[in-house]
C-alpha cells in the first residue's frame, strides 16, 4: 500500500512538472501581431498661411434721393434680392411733372429763339436768356427724373429699409440708419475681406495669389478666392501689411459679417504625409505618436502634426525619414518593441 501511495505521488509530480513546462513555454513565446505598413515618401504639397477674416460686402450703398421730398412707393423689403436696373423706390412725381411742363414750355421758346437768331430777328440778350432758361429747366428736369425713380446700381440684396410709403424724406438719418437714406443695399457677389499679414510674407503674397476660405457655418464647403489688392506699406507698429481678398459668392451662401479661416497658397514644399488613422493620441494628453516597423519590431515615435489634407496628415519628427515603414493597420494593439507579422 505504501508503494502504491509513493507511485501515485510521483505520477502527480510528473504531471505537474509537464504542465509547468508547457506554461513556461507559452509564456516565453510572444505572438507576432499582424499589421500593414506604408513606405513613406515625401510629397509636394501646397505651402500655406492660415489666418482669420470677417467677410464684407463688395459694395454697400445707403440709397437716397439728392433732394428732400415725399416718398411715393418703396418696391422692396429687407432681404429681397435685387437686379441691376430694378426700380427700388419712387418718390412723389409731382415736382417732376411740374418740371416736365416747364421744360416743354421753355423748349418751345428756345426753338423759336434759335430760328429767329438764324435770321437775325432777335437780340443777343433775348437769345441768350432763352438758351439759359432752357438749359436750367432741362438740368432741373434731369435731376428730378434721376432722383424720382431710384434704380438698383448692381445685383445684390436689400439690407435696410428706413421709411414707409408716403413719408417725407428730410435728408436726415432715420429709422436706425447710420447715414441719410431710404433703403440700404449691398452687393454680396463677390464678397471681400481684409487680412493683416506678417511682414515676412510681403514678397510671397501678390495680387492673384489663391486663397481658400472655410466657415463653421458650412463645414463641408471650401470657398475659393484670390488676393485682389496688396497694400504697399507696412505698419511700423504691428509689422504687418494689409491685403484685400475677393471671394466669389455665386449662390450667395456666404453673407457679410460671417467669420472664416483663410488659407493663402504661396508655393509648394516637400514633406512627409501619412494617413490620419496612423497617428495615435496618448490618452489623457495631447501627445501624438506613430509606430514604425524596425526589423520586424514596433518602434514608437512621437510626432508633431502639421497641416491636414482631407484624410492625410503632415507629420514632423527628426526620427522619421523617407523610406521608413509606418504601420497603418493594427497599430492600436502595439507597444514599443512588439514583434510584428507584416502583411505582404
Amino acid at each position: 500500500m505504501i508503494i502504491n501511495i509513493v507511485l501515485t505521488v510521483l505520477t502527480i509530480a510528473l504531471l505537474i512538472g509537464c504542465s509547468s513546462k508547457k506554461e513556461d513555454t507559452k509564456s516565453t513565446e510572444t505572438e507576432a501581431i499582424p499589421v500593414k505598413v506604408l513606405k513613406l515618401q515625401k510629397q509636394n504639397i501646397a505651402k500655406t498661411l492660415d489666418y482669420t477674416a470677417t467677410l464684407q460686402a463688395d459694395e454697400q450703398v445707403y440709397y437716397a434721393p439728392a433732394a428732400t421730398g415725399r416718398i411715393g412707393k418703396i418696391y422692396v423689403e429687407v432681404g429681397d434680392r435685387i437686379k441691376k436696373g430694378q426700380l427700388l423706390v419712387e418718390m412723389d412725381p409731382t415736382n417732376l411733372r411740374q418740371a416736365e411742363v416747364q421744360l416743354k414750355n421753355l423748349e418751345t421758346e428756345y426753338n423759336r429763339a434759335v430760328k429767329l437768331n438764324e435770321t437775325g430777328s432777335i437780340s443777343k440778350q433775348a437769345y441768350d436768356a432763352a438758351v439759359t432758361n432752357y438749359e436750367v429747366a432741362k438740368s432741373n428736369y434731369d435731376f428730378l427724373n434721376e432722383n424720382t425713380k431710384m434704380l438698383a446700381p448692381f445685383d445684390g440684396i436689400v439690407t435696410g429699409k428706413f421709411f414707409e410709403n408716403g413719408e417725407v424724406y428730410t435728408g436726415a438719418a432715420m429709422g436706425g440708419a447710420s447715414k441719410p437714406s431710404v433703403i440700404a443695399i449691398e452687393k454680396i457677389n463677390p464678397l471681400k475681406a481684409y487680412v493683416n499679414l506678417s511682414e515676412q510674407y510681403f514678397l510671397s503674397v501678390k495680387k492673384g495669389t489663391k486663397v481658400e476660405l472655410r466657415s463653421n457655418i458650412f463645414p463641408d464647403r471650401v470657398f475659393e478666392g484670390t488676393v485682389n489688392i496688396v497694400y504697399p506699406t507696412i505698419d511700423p507698429a504691428s509689422r504687418t501689411f494689409t491685403v484685400e481678398l475677393r471671394i466669389p459668392n455665386q449662390d450667395e451662401a456666404l453673407r457679410p459679417g460671417m467669420y472664416g479661416t483663410v488659407n493663402f497658397f504661396i508655393g509648394e514644399t516637400e514633406t512627409l504625409v501619412v494617413p490620419a488613422i496612423a497617428v495615435l493620441k496618448l490618452q489623457g494628453a495631447n501627445d501624438r505618436y506613430v509606430f514604425l516597423n524596425k526589423d520586424g519590431k514596433a518602434k514608437r515615435v512621437d510626432v508633431r502634426m502639421g497641416r491636414r489634407f482631407e484624410d492625410q496628415l503632415e507629420i514632423i519628427s527628426s526620427e522619421i525619414h523617407e523610406g521608413d515603414e509606418i504601420i497603418i493597420v493594427g497599430q492600436g494593439r502595439l507597444v514599443d518593441g512588439s514583434p510584428l507579422n507584416v502583411a505582404k
